[in-house]
């Protein structure tokens, strides 16, 4: 779906795929995190948007009813629109461009994109509620325990990162950083629900981008 085709969206609509309406979910769930850890409450940010809680909260679980102006609104409050004209400026590419982008979209690269959307969440859940970081301390002493001298770098790496919450390091798309996300204990404190959400999110992707390519 194009982006000029998001952004004329009327104010009620029917998503026309599953896929679409798995990305506006996991919006939703973006826009609670980032508005919780802000320390706002619905009341306070529906008041600086100008609309009610109610609408607020169908933004916050996907609901594709508001009109993409409203959520458009709700990410600018949040510091969040800048995300949006990143979008924008990918969809700008050629029709060529994006082609070759999805030929190139293997299973490796398909696993990589879920693990950082993964973490993305994690660091979400983390940044609004850091006493999850005792979790991952206690997850990292199980794994220490199974004395494995191949591990240990990782696990000291991992061990330094949590005491000083360089969070960023994790979700850097370097050699590094996707050596860190294939050994964290990050994705253990996602919900059943929200890690099934992204798998299938990355398959449909995989899927349209073979339908593409």
């Amino acid at each position: 779906m194009g982006l000029s085709r998001i952004l004329n969206m009327p104010a009620r609509s029917t998503l026309p795929s599953q896929f679409e309406e798995r990305l506006l979910l996991q919006l939703g769930e973006r826009l609670r995190a980032a508005r919780r850890a802000r320390s706002l409450s619905s009341v306070e940010l529906a008041g600086r948007v100008g609309i009610s809680r109610t609408t607020l909260s169908a933004i916050e679980k996907g609901d594709p009813s508001p009109a993409f102006g409203t959520y458009l609104r709700v990410m600018s409050a949040l510091g969040l629109a800048s995300d949006l004209a990143l979008v924008a400026a990918q969809w700008a590419s050629s029709d060529q461009a994006n082609k070759a982008a999805a030929s190139r979209f293997d299973r490796h690269a398909a696993q990589d994109l879920q693990s950082l959307l993964m973490h993305r969440e994690a660091v979400a859940l983390l940044r609004a509620d850091p006493s999850l970081v005792g979790r991952l301390s206690e997850t990292l002493v199980r794994w220490s325990r199974r004395d494995d001298p191949n591990s240990r770098p990782l696990l000291q790496r991992w061990a330094d990162i949590i005491t000083s919450q360089d969070w960023e390091a994790i979700l850097a798309e370097t050699e590094e950083g996707q050596q860190l996300r294939q050994g964290s204990p990050l994705p253990t404190l996602l919900s059943e629900h929200t890690r099934l959400s992204i798998i299938h999110t990355v398959r449909s992707m995989r899927e349209q981008s073979r339908a593409t390519a």
